[in-house]
């Protein structure tokens, strides 16, 4: 067993990448299921002012801290997690172990484009035989419960969603039954873009040093700015308010 500590309202698996990797392993191999998600910053402050998305994310089987500044908070509320489970990095391990333990996979979200080339990569890289299925990240609230059936048809036993928040945690919570049969699901966020080569990931120093953020409003200064410059002062204000009792 591993523990589950607080930080904010929001229960976060304390949990290092190999030990996360093993558990889900573990429940592939004896045909169960795990509803993955992840929580940085800004994830937490949109769950303090969306309902619908905690009720998502704290209901997710298995909760992994995506941000630095999350790991950095636990260690200020004197609970300290052992170290940052990055999605995107969580993924790329989950197909080369899908590789060679002949996992299927399922990809859903991003743009056609970017999707197919991601697919293509993969498919060079270790084999077309990991690939259950794909699917574009545009349509409609009414066509969900149909891309699930579809996912779930497929055999995989890999999901990953690929699309903003809250659609894909609530995407993935809503229709958890449809999926029930996916030994693991996920969502990625913009990880399709990256490992497609369509957006440049931050250098490893900036990841560790907690300036990943910083890298993206650098690529993207219109879209990024305003989201995480709002996002990290609001989580630094929820920060003083549960350690000191300040708003």
């Amino acid at each position: 067993m591993h523990n589950r500590i607080n930080i904010l309202g929001t229960p976060v698996d304390d949990l290092t990448m190999e030990e996360t990797l093993s558990l889900i392993s573990s429940a592939i191999e004896n045909k169960r299921n795990i509803h993955h998600t992840v929580v940085n910053a800004g994830k937490i402050v949109s769950m303090h002012e969306n309902p619908e998305l905690k009720e998502s994310v704290v209901n997710a089987d298995l909760i992994n801290a995506d941000g630095q500044a999350v790991v950095w908070a636990s260690k200020l509320f004197g609970h300290p997690l052992k170290e940052r489970v990055a999605g995107i990095d969580l993924m790329k391990n989950l197909v080369e172990l899908a590789h060679k333990k002949n996992y299927k996979l399922f990809f859903f979200g991003a743009k056609e484009e970017v999707l197919k080339k991601l697919v293509d990569k993969y498919s060079q890289q270790y084999s077309a035989d990991i690939i259950a299925g794909y699917r574009n990240g545009y349509f409609r609230k009414e066509d969900e419960a149909a891309i699930a059936r579809q996912i779930a048809d497929s055999k995989a036993n890999i999901l990953f969603v690929a699309i903003t928040s809250p659609i894909k945690e609530n995407f993935l919570y809503q229709n958890r039954e449809i999926l029930k049969n996916v030994n693991f699901t996920m969502g990625v966020g913009g990880s399709f873009d990256v490992e497609a080569g369509y957006v440049k990931r931050a250098p490893v120093w900036m990841q560790r040093s907690g300036l990943e953020w910083l890298f993206r409003v650098y690529q993207e200064p219109r879209r990024m700015f305003r989201r995480y410059l709002t996002g990290n002062w609001k989580f630094i204000k929820l920060v003083m308010k549960y350690k000191f009792g300040k708003a």
